[in-house]
Protein backbone atom coordinates (compact mmCIF):
# COMPACT_ATOMS: atom_id res chain seq x y z
CA UNK A 1 0.00 0.00 0.00
CA UNK A 2 1.26 3.46 -0.94
CA UNK A 3 0.63 6.06 1.75
CA UNK A 4 2.30 9.47 1.73
CA UNK A 5 3.52 11.38 4.80
CA UNK A 6 0.17 13.16 5.04
CA UNK A 7 -1.56 9.78 5.43
CA UNK A 8 -3.12 9.90 1.95
CA UNK A 9 -3.50 6.46 0.38
CA UNK A 10 -2.57 6.37 -3.31
CA UNK A 11 -5.05 4.19 -5.20
CA UNK A 12 -5.19 5.86 -8.64
CA UNK A 13 -2.46 6.15 -11.25
CA UNK A 14 -2.57 8.31 -14.39
CA UNK A 15 -0.03 7.60 -17.11
CA UNK A 16 0.34 10.10 -19.94
CA UNK A 17 1.42 8.13 -22.99
CA UNK A 18 1.92 11.09 -25.33
CA UNK A 19 2.09 14.87 -25.35
CA UNK A 20 0.77 14.95 -28.92
CA UNK A 21 -2.81 15.82 -29.77
CA UNK A 22 -4.87 16.09 -32.93
CA UNK A 23 -6.73 19.12 -31.52
CA UNK A 24 -5.50 22.40 -30.07
CA UNK A 25 -8.05 23.52 -27.46
CA UNK A 26 -7.36 27.04 -26.26
CA UNK A 27 -7.44 26.26 -22.52
CA UNK A 28 -5.56 22.94 -22.52
CA UNK A 29 -2.77 22.60 -19.96
CA UNK A 30 -1.50 19.21 -21.25
CA UNK A 31 -0.69 16.62 -18.61
CA UNK A 32 2.07 15.21 -20.81
CA UNK A 33 5.30 16.93 -21.74
CA UNK A 34 6.95 17.53 -25.08
CA UNK A 35 8.52 14.10 -25.21
CA UNK A 36 10.24 13.21 -28.47
CA UNK A 37 10.87 9.73 -27.07
CA UNK A 38 7.58 8.46 -25.70
CA UNK A 39 7.37 5.49 -23.36
CA UNK A 40 7.09 2.18 -25.22
CA UNK A 41 4.24 -0.27 -24.56
CA UNK A 42 6.63 -2.48 -22.56
CA UNK A 43 7.84 0.47 -20.47
CA UNK A 44 4.26 1.55 -19.77
CA UNK A 45 3.36 -2.00 -18.74
CA UNK A 46 6.41 -2.25 -16.45
CA UNK A 47 5.53 1.01 -14.70
CA UNK A 48 1.88 0.01 -14.34
CA UNK A 49 2.89 -3.39 -12.93
CA UNK A 50 5.10 -1.82 -10.28
CA UNK A 51 2.38 0.55 -9.14
CA UNK A 52 -0.16 -2.27 -9.02
CA UNK A 53 2.12 -4.41 -6.88
CA UNK A 54 2.42 -1.44 -4.52
CA UNK A 55 -1.35 -1.29 -4.08
CA UNK A 56 -2.69 1.01 -6.81
CA UNK A 57 -6.19 -0.09 -7.83
CA UNK A 58 -7.17 2.08 -10.81
CA UNK A 59 -5.26 3.21 -13.89
CA UNK A 60 -6.17 5.99 -16.31
CA UNK A 61 -4.37 6.43 -19.63
CA UNK A 62 -4.09 10.10 -20.58
CA UNK A 63 -2.28 12.40 -23.02
CA UNK A 64 -2.17 14.64 -24.95
CA UNK A 65 -4.56 12.50 -26.92
CA UNK A 66 -3.89 8.77 -26.33
CA UNK A 67 -5.57 7.69 -29.56
CA UNK A 68 -2.96 9.44 -31.72
CA UNK A 69 -0.65 6.54 -30.85
CA UNK A 70 -0.92 3.81 -33.46
CA UNK A 71 0.08 1.22 -30.83
CA UNK A 72 -2.68 2.17 -28.37
CA UNK A 73 -4.39 -1.24 -28.52
CA UNK A 74 -1.06 -2.97 -27.86
CA UNK A 75 -0.51 -0.66 -24.88
CA UNK A 76 -3.87 -1.62 -23.36
CA UNK A 77 -3.29 -5.32 -24.05
CA UNK A 78 0.03 -5.32 -22.19
CA UNK A 79 -1.28 -3.66 -19.03
CA UNK A 80 -1.75 -5.77 -15.90
CA UNK A 81 -5.29 -6.14 -14.60
CA UNK A 82 -6.54 -3.33 -12.36
CA UNK A 83 -9.91 -2.84 -10.70
CA UNK A 84 -10.52 -0.35 -13.49
CA UNK A 85 -8.58 0.79 -16.57
CA UNK A 86 -9.95 3.94 -18.16
CA UNK A 87 -8.83 6.50 -20.71
CA UNK A 88 -9.29 10.18 -21.41
CA UNK A 89 -9.86 11.07 -25.06
CA UNK A 90 -11.20 13.85 -27.24
CA UNK A 91 -13.19 11.16 -29.07
CA UNK A 92 -12.06 12.05 -32.59
CA UNK A 93 -10.79 8.50 -33.34
CA UNK A 94 -12.97 6.67 -30.84
CA UNK A 95 -15.53 5.27 -33.29
CA UNK A 96 -12.72 3.57 -35.24
CA UNK A 97 -11.21 1.80 -32.29
CA UNK A 98 -13.68 1.54 -29.37
CA UNK A 99 -14.48 -2.16 -29.81
CA UNK A 100 -10.80 -3.06 -30.16
CA UNK A 101 -10.00 -1.14 -26.97
CA UNK A 102 -12.74 -2.98 -25.08
CA UNK A 103 -11.46 -6.33 -26.28
CA UNK A 104 -7.92 -5.35 -25.27
CA UNK A 105 -9.02 -4.70 -21.69
CA UNK A 106 -10.16 -1.07 -21.44
CA UNK A 107 -13.13 -0.63 -19.09
CA UNK A 108 -14.41 2.86 -19.85
CA UNK A 109 -13.61 6.29 -21.31
CA UNK A 110 -13.83 9.98 -20.44
CA UNK A 111 -14.61 12.09 -23.51
CA UNK A 112 -13.96 15.83 -23.66
CA UNK A 113 -17.01 17.60 -25.05
CA UNK A 114 -17.46 21.26 -24.15
CA UNK A 115 -20.18 22.13 -26.65
CA UNK A 116 -22.68 20.49 -28.95
CA UNK A 117 -22.60 23.43 -31.35
CA UNK A 118 -20.60 22.54 -34.46
CA UNK A 119 -19.21 26.02 -35.07
CA UNK A 120 -18.26 26.61 -31.45
CA UNK A 121 -16.60 23.20 -31.26
CA UNK A 122 -14.53 23.92 -34.36
CA UNK A 123 -13.51 27.29 -32.91
CA UNK A 124 -12.57 25.95 -29.46
CA UNK A 125 -10.58 23.00 -30.82
CA UNK A 126 -9.00 24.87 -33.74
CA UNK A 127 -10.74 22.83 -36.43
CA UNK A 128 -12.16 19.71 -34.76
CA UNK A 129 -15.28 18.04 -36.15
CA UNK A 130 -17.95 17.39 -33.56
CA UNK A 131 -19.66 14.71 -35.66
CA UNK A 132 -16.69 12.41 -35.10
CA UNK A 133 -16.90 12.92 -31.34
CA UNK A 134 -20.63 12.18 -31.17
CA UNK A 135 -20.10 9.05 -33.28
CA UNK A 136 -17.27 8.05 -30.95
CA UNK A 137 -19.49 8.38 -27.88
CA UNK A 138 -22.22 6.29 -29.51
CA UNK A 139 -19.70 3.60 -30.44
CA UNK A 140 -18.15 3.63 -26.96
CA UNK A 141 -21.57 3.02 -25.42
CA UNK A 142 -22.19 0.21 -27.91
CA UNK A 143 -18.80 -1.30 -27.00
CA UNK A 144 -19.73 -1.06 -23.29
CA UNK A 145 -16.90 1.30 -22.41
CA UNK A 146 -19.28 2.61 -19.79
CA UNK A 147 -20.13 4.69 -17.98
CA UNK A 148 -18.84 7.17 -20.53
CA UNK A 149 -18.05 10.42 -18.73
CA UNK A 150 -18.48 13.60 -20.74
CA UNK A 151 -16.01 16.22 -19.52
CA UNK A 152 -17.59 19.63 -20.12
CA UNK A 153 -15.37 22.55 -19.10
CA UNK A 154 -17.74 25.43 -18.41
CA UNK A 155 -16.60 28.79 -19.78
CA UNK A 156 -18.56 31.98 -19.18
CA UNK A 157 -19.64 33.53 -22.46
CA UNK A 158 -18.92 30.37 -24.42
CA UNK A 159 -20.95 27.34 -23.32
CA UNK A 160 -22.70 27.97 -20.01
CA UNK A 161 -25.95 28.29 -21.93
CA UNK A 162 -25.61 24.66 -23.08
CA UNK A 163 -25.91 22.96 -19.70
CA UNK A 164 -29.46 21.75 -20.32
CA UNK A 165 -28.63 20.73 -23.88
CA UNK A 166 -25.72 18.57 -22.69
CA UNK A 167 -27.92 16.90 -20.08
CA UNK A 168 -30.55 16.12 -22.72
CA UNK A 169 -27.82 14.64 -24.91
CA UNK A 170 -26.72 12.37 -22.05
CA UNK A 171 -30.27 11.22 -21.30
CA UNK A 172 -30.60 9.40 -24.62
CA UNK A 173 -27.98 6.87 -23.47
CA UNK A 174 -30.20 5.71 -20.59
CA UNK A 175 -27.70 5.81 -17.75
CA UNK A 176 -24.56 4.90 -19.70
CA UNK A 177 -23.36 8.53 -19.83
CA UNK A 178 -22.41 10.81 -16.93
CA UNK A 179 -21.93 14.55 -17.48
CA UNK A 180 -19.05 16.11 -15.56
CA UNK A 181 -19.24 19.89 -15.31
CA UNK A 182 -15.66 21.03 -14.81
CA UNK A 183 -14.42 24.41 -13.63
CA UNK A 184 -11.86 26.09 -15.89
CA UNK A 185 -8.30 25.86 -14.55
CA UNK A 186 -6.23 28.85 -15.62
CA UNK A 187 -2.78 27.23 -15.74
CA UNK A 188 -1.86 28.26 -19.26
CA UNK A 189 -4.78 30.61 -19.65
CA UNK A 190 -5.44 34.13 -18.33
CA UNK A 191 -8.53 33.19 -16.36
CA UNK A 192 -11.03 34.99 -18.59
CA UNK A 193 -14.29 33.09 -18.76
CA UNK A 194 -14.16 31.61 -15.27
CA UNK A 195 -17.47 30.13 -14.14
CA UNK A 196 -18.27 28.73 -10.69
CA UNK A 197 -19.59 25.22 -11.37
CA UNK A 198 -21.03 24.99 -7.86
CA UNK A 199 -23.54 27.68 -8.82
CA UNK A 200 -25.39 24.93 -10.73
CA UNK A 201 -25.82 22.57 -7.80
CA UNK A 202 -29.26 23.85 -6.77
CA UNK A 203 -30.45 23.25 -10.33
CA UNK A 204 -30.00 19.48 -9.94
CA UNK A 205 -30.10 18.82 -6.21
CA UNK A 206 -33.84 19.05 -5.62
CA UNK A 207 -34.86 16.45 -8.22
CA UNK A 208 -32.01 13.94 -7.89
CA UNK A 209 -32.92 10.37 -7.00
CA UNK A 210 -29.61 10.02 -5.16
CA UNK A 211 -26.75 12.31 -4.16
CA UNK A 212 -23.32 10.72 -3.93
CA UNK A 213 -20.26 12.33 -2.37
CA UNK A 214 -17.13 11.02 -4.04
CA UNK A 215 -13.94 10.82 -1.97
CA UNK A 216 -11.82 12.63 -4.58
CA UNK A 217 -12.20 16.38 -3.92
CA UNK A 218 -15.49 15.58 -2.13
CA UNK A 219 -17.25 15.83 -5.49
CA UNK A 220 -21.02 15.80 -5.57
CA UNK A 221 -22.70 13.49 -8.08
CA UNK A 222 -26.44 13.74 -8.67
CA UNK A 223 -28.06 10.55 -9.95
CA UNK A 224 -31.33 10.50 -11.92
CA UNK A 225 -33.20 7.63 -13.56
CA UNK A 226 -31.41 7.80 -16.93
CA UNK A 227 -28.38 10.02 -16.37
CA UNK A 228 -26.09 11.54 -13.74
CA UNK A 229 -24.21 14.81 -13.37
CA UNK A 230 -21.08 15.53 -11.38
CA UNK A 231 -19.30 18.74 -10.44
CA UNK A 232 -15.51 19.06 -10.60
CA UNK A 233 -14.05 22.13 -8.92
CA UNK A 234 -10.29 21.64 -9.04
CA UNK A 235 -9.25 25.11 -7.87
CA UNK A 236 -10.48 27.22 -4.93
CA UNK A 237 -11.51 23.98 -3.30
CA UNK A 238 -10.26 23.56 0.27
CA UNK A 239 -10.59 19.78 -0.05
CA UNK A 240 -8.72 19.49 -3.37
CA UNK A 241 -5.54 18.14 -1.78
CA UNK A 242 -6.91 16.65 1.43
CA UNK A 243 -8.34 13.51 -0.18
CA UNK A 244 -6.00 13.30 -3.19
CA UNK A 245 -5.45 9.64 -4.06
CA UNK A 246 -3.74 10.16 -7.45
CA UNK A 247 -0.20 10.07 -8.74
CA UNK A 248 0.91 10.71 -12.32
CA UNK A 249 3.57 9.60 -14.76
CA UNK A 250 4.46 11.92 -17.64
CA UNK A 251 4.88 10.92 -21.27
CA UNK A 252 8.67 11.07 -20.94
CA UNK A 253 8.78 8.70 -17.96
CA UNK A 254 8.80 10.92 -14.88
CA UNK A 255 6.67 10.55 -11.79
CA UNK A 256 4.69 13.73 -11.13
CA UNK A 257 3.75 13.55 -7.45
CA UNK A 258 1.45 16.61 -7.52
CA UNK A 259 -0.75 17.96 -10.31
CA UNK A 260 -0.02 21.61 -9.58
CA UNK A 261 3.79 21.33 -9.31
CA UNK A 262 6.60 20.70 -11.79
CA UNK A 263 9.59 21.11 -9.46
CA UNK A 264 9.49 17.66 -7.87
CA UNK A 265 9.48 15.24 -10.81
CA UNK A 266 11.27 11.89 -10.45
CA UNK A 267 12.74 10.22 -13.54
CA UNK A 268 12.00 6.48 -13.63
CA UNK A 269 12.84 5.85 -17.28
CA UNK A 270 14.76 2.60 -17.59
CA UNK A 271 14.12 1.37 -14.05
CA UNK A 272 12.67 -2.07 -13.45
CA UNK A 273 11.58 -4.34 -10.61
CA UNK A 274 12.66 -3.37 -7.11
CA UNK A 275 14.62 -0.33 -8.31
CA UNK A 276 11.45 1.02 -9.91
CA UNK A 277 9.40 0.38 -6.78
CA UNK A 278 12.03 2.10 -4.64
CA UNK A 279 11.91 5.18 -6.87
CA UNK A 280 8.10 5.23 -6.65
CA UNK A 281 8.23 5.16 -2.84
CA UNK A 282 10.84 7.94 -2.85
CA UNK A 283 8.66 10.04 -5.16
CA UNK A 284 5.80 9.62 -2.73
CA UNK A 285 7.81 11.45 -0.07
CA UNK A 286 7.76 14.56 -2.30
CA UNK A 287 3.98 14.83 -2.25
CA UNK A 288 2.92 17.98 -0.44
CA UNK A 289 -0.46 19.75 -0.38
CA UNK A 290 -0.52 22.65 -2.81
CA UNK A 291 -3.69 24.04 -1.21
CA UNK A 292 -3.41 24.20 2.55
CA UNK A 293 -6.90 25.46 3.33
Amino acid sequence: MLVDRFNRKITNLRISITSRCNLNCFYCHREGYDASNELTPDEIAEIAKAFKELGVEKLKITGGEPLVRQDIVEIIEKLPEFREISMTTNGIRLSEIAHDLKEAGLDRVNVSLDTLDEKKYSYATRGGRIGKVVSGIETAVDAELTPVKLNMVLIEGFNTDEVDRMVEFAKQFKGDVIVQFIELVSLNYNGEGHFDVYSLINKFEKDAREVRIRNMQRRKQFVFDNYAVEFVKPVDNSEFCMACNRIRVTADGKIKPCLMRNDNLVDIRGLRGEDLKKAIVEALSLREPFYRG
